[in-house]
């Protein structure tokens, strides 16, 4: 039955292979097309679709940020399910569950304020010698540097202007 099953696959393929791609994906004669549309590229970069590969917007000012007064973080507790917001401004501490969050900066890039922000978070367990988390985290990326925490995870959503 292995063998029988391995001679239809490889039949299969055999097949496929010698098909146009046309003849297997309804449509696929679009993708593989040599033809700009110039009036559709144009209707693209006009309704932001498409936008410049470096050209408007300067390297420097992309890489500018601007600092907030505050965070939105998000802190889910792992064992209840519960989900919550909190608003932390610059130098205050916030508490999720058992948990200390201080928020040292929360920075946002200044051609988006509504992008992505980072945000430079301690987060400490009641009496720990060592902070569970000391550094920033990132809202687009929060698997990038994120708290390991057991119970408790927590990740930044914005920067409160």
């Amino acid at each position: 039955m292995t063998l029988l099953t391995a001679g239809a696959l490889l039949g299969l393929v055999l097949w496929a292979g010698s098909a146009p791609a046309q003849e297997i994906i309804p449509g696929a004669e679009d993708l593989f097309s040599d033809e700009v549309d110039e009036e559709q590229l144009r209707d693209d970069w006009e309704n932001g679709v498409l936008g410049p590969l470096g050209g408007d917007v300067t390297t420097e000012e992309s890489d500018r940020v601007e600092q907030a007064g505050g965070a939105v973080l998000r802190g889910l507790d792992k064992l209840t399910g519960d989900v919550g917001d909190l608003e932390v401004a610059v130098g205050e501490t916030a508490e999720v569950g058992r948990l200390q969050v201080t928020l040292g900066e929360c920075r946002y890039p200044v051609t988006d304020p509504n992008g992505n922000a980072y945000a430079y978070l301690v987060i400490r367990e009641p009496g720990a010698q060592q902070p569970s988390f000391a550094g920033w985290m990132i809202a687009d990326s929060p698997a990038l540097n994120a708290l390991e925490h057991p119970r408790y995870d927590i990740w930044v959503m914005r920067c409160r202007t």
